[in-house]
């Protein structure tokens, strides 16, 4: 089966690939990769990807063109659309016309909605379901209104973008005039209620108009966490694999009701970011349109999205169509690093045999 996967300097697609070369028994997969990037590593990754290429960015006038002649001169099957900002170009293709070749791409009207955290937060704010918060532009007069509806610590980062971008506790006016300035390509901002307690993703996988898979996550400590002053760098180095339906719902009723209010289908692949507040009541902080950089390690877990997500595209007839949810061994964890395949372990054996020098 030949398979097109997107944005192959990143993290996530390379993540992708692997949870479908190592832990998928489905078909064989060629893969064919490409990236904006000629220095991208992934495009030179010989036992990952068969073939690859070097694209013009999504916003690109040439970009359709370049993309339908790989697809036709490589016979894709399949292709896993992985950017946010070539997950939004797809978006908009597959509303006016029929897109090039089979893709799991929301519909544009929910794609919008999601990567703009503020739009998000506005309209989920009256379901309790995401932490109290301010929008605002870089160029505010006068920063102590944020402070006086948040009323003490704050979390404040991009409307838009993933890794974090632009994000930061903030305590006092001072520190948050100066994480602005050195924050220039920042526009707008969203400033949350900080939340002290864990930070939890689910994975939702929906098909024509079905929740059919789902799992739940918890990221503990962040890749290269040293060079970000928030600690937070989107990749995530120790997590939890979890058994959490309550989490779930909660997830399931928040796009729910995205759903209704976009009118858009239930269908794609979402990532819902959790933060506990101190009491453990968890708030969505941001909804992913795509997989994440972990992928790898729900496949090596036992949920491995990427092949159900080839599967259904590929209408595998022995795929079964109710709903699931993951459950994995009690006390799994995951530890990741940027160029390793991840291991995973019982989190009471982390430390087992391993002894400190006197």
């Amino acid at each position: 089966m030949k398979i097109l996967i997107t944005g192959v300097g990143g993290p996530t697609p390379r993540s992708f690939a692997i949870a479908l070369k190592k832990y998928s028994f489905y078909k064989r997969f060629e893969l064919i990769g490409t990236d904006v990037n000629p220095l991208a590593i992934g495009l030179y990754q010989n036992e990952l990807f068969n073939k690859t290429y070097v694209v013009p960015r999504a916003s690109d006038s040439n970009y359709w063109n370049v993309m339908e002649s790989i697809l036709v001169e490589n016979s894709i099957d399949i292709a896993i659309i992985l950017p946010e900002l070539e997950v939004m170009e797809w978006s908009k293709r597959k509303e006016t016309r029929t897109l090039p070749c089979k893709a799991l791409i929301p519909d544009i009207s929910m794609a919008e909605l999601l990567v703009d955290k503020s739009k998000m937060t506005e309209i989920l704010k009256d379901l309790d379901i995401v932490p109290p918060s301010v929008t605002f532009s870089r160029d505010i007069e006068n920063l102590k209104e944020v402070f006086e509806v948040l009323k003490g610590d704050f979390w404040v980062r991009s409307t838009s973008g993933t890794s974090g971008l632009g994000s930061l506790k903030v305590k006092d006016e001072d520190s948050l005039k100066n994480w602005i300035q050195i924050n220039p390509n920042v526009e707008q901002f969203i400033a949350s209620k900080f939340l002290s307690g864990r930070n939890l993703a689910c994975k939702m996988l929906y098909f024509n108009g079905n929740l059919l898979r789902t799992a739940c996550a918890e990221r503990v400590n962040y890749i290269m966490a040293k060079v970000a002053p928030s600690g937070i760098t989107g990749n995530t180095s120790f997590g939890r694999l979890l058994n959490e339906p309550s989490l779930i719902s909660e997830a399931k009723r928040a796009m729910d009701y995205l759903f209704q209010f976009t009118g858009a289908k239930q269908h794609g692949f979402f990532t819902v970011d959790f933060k506990e507040d101190e009491n453990g009541k968890p708030y969505i902080t941001e909804i992913n349109v795509r997989h994440v950089a972990f992928t790898q390690c729900f496949a090596a877990g036992g949920a491995n999205f990427a092949s159900d997500t080839v599967r259904l595209l590929n209408d595998d007839p022995t795929f079964e169509n109710q709903y699931k949810m993951y459950e994995f061994e009690k006390d799994l964890i995951f530890l990741r690093d940027v160029d390793s395949i991840p291991i995973l372990m019982k989190e009471g054996e982390l430390l087992k045999g391993i002894f400190n020098a006197k």
